[in-house]
């Protein structure tokens, strides 16, 4: 899949301009998305050197990305006549979702197992049990 990633606010909690701090199993889980050969890709509002920083900021902690508000590395606006900063990509993963975003536990397993929002609340109610009402002998005799 190619996978469209906003930074902050997802990757890093927003302090913008600053880089805030990283949030949990952000880093470790596009890390293993990527080593299981999903194309990842920055997307952000970010550019030159705030851009710059972010970059290093996700290098330094060994993750790379496929392209960098572009749908491939080599595309360039002069060479493209239909460049547009409107991605085309599988997922997009950002925490101005409807909805929010997602623990990244859960879009880990929304990812791998192409499970939409629905879905994954479909499985979650199917998985839950709400527990029994005991008969008035099993209350007075516990």
């Amino acid at each position: 899949m190619i996978i469209a990633v906003d930074f902050d606010g997802t990757i890093v909690e927003h302090k913008y301009p600053e880089i805030g701090k990283e949030i949990p199993f952000a880093i470790e889980t596009l890390k293993k998305l990527s080593n299981e050969r999903h194309k990842l890709i920055l997307w952000t509002v970010r550019e030159g050197k705030l851009l710059d920083e972010a970059l290093a900021f996700c290098r330094e902690r060994g993750l790379e990305f496929y392209a960098v508000n572009r749908d491939y590395p080599e595309e360039e606006k002069s060479q493209n006549n239909h460049f547009s900063r409107k991605l085309k990509a599988d997922v997009f993963i950002d925490d101005r979702n409807l909805g929010g975003l997602p623990d990244w536990g859960t879009i880990y397993e929304m990812v791998t197992q192409k499970l939409s929002y629905e879905d994954l609340m479909h499985k979650y109610e199917s998985e839950y049990e709400p527990e029994k009402p005991k008969g008035l002998f099993s209350r007075l005799f516990r």
